[in-house]
């Protein structure tokens, strides 16, 4: 009997503002849900996530934000690293390139819940692929928006994933 190799996947989930959106939440959007989280995907080892420049990786809590708020375990795939690698490849040279991150409908969260169901076929909680809906559903969102929609945001420390993973 073919026993298959399985590898935990799980997802880092960081507070960009430190707790400031929350605080603001209430004023500019009349409820507390404002969060601004980066998430990332935790797989063989490494720490893979979306921004402006493309896919990037590293160790895992190794970009300056350090350690995460919350890991979220979102169980385990039977996904080899080399099959990975080539996925990852494919997205990077197209559907995540650094030119194509918006930040409120193509970003790290948008990555982590597409990569999540790749490797164990369930997405990322709500809380956090719903929360650019909820905030463009305010009449601040809603003014804000050209603002936030020139934001590119790239969390510095990570090394930017060019396709060929041990040249990194």
């Amino acid at each position: 009997m073919d026993q298959s190799t399985v590898y935990p996947v799980k997802l880092y989930v960081y507070d960009m503002s430190k707790g400031m959106a929350r605080q603001l939440s209430p004023i500019m959007l009349g409820n507390g849900s404002l969060s601004h989280r980066h998430t990332a995907i935790v797989v063989h080892g490494d720490e893979f996530f979306y921004g402006g420049e493309g896919i990037s990786n590293c160790q895992p809590g190794g970009t300056m934000l350090g350690a995460p708020n919350t890991v979220v375990d979102l169980g385990t795939t039977e996904v080899t690293e080399e099959i990975f690698m080539d996925y990852l490849t494919s997205l990077g040279e197209s559907t995540y390139r650094g030119d194509r991150y918006r930040l409120f409908e193509h970003n790290c969260n948008t990555f982590s819940n597409e990569v999540a169901q790749f490797l164990t076929g369930a997405k990322i909680p709500a809380y956090i692929t719903d929360l650019p809906s909820e905030v463009l559903s305010t009449p601040f969102g809603q003014a804000l928006r050209p603002i936030l929609d020139s934001i590119h945001i790239q969390p510095p420390g990570g090394n930017h994933f060019n396709g060929h993973y041990g040249q990194r």
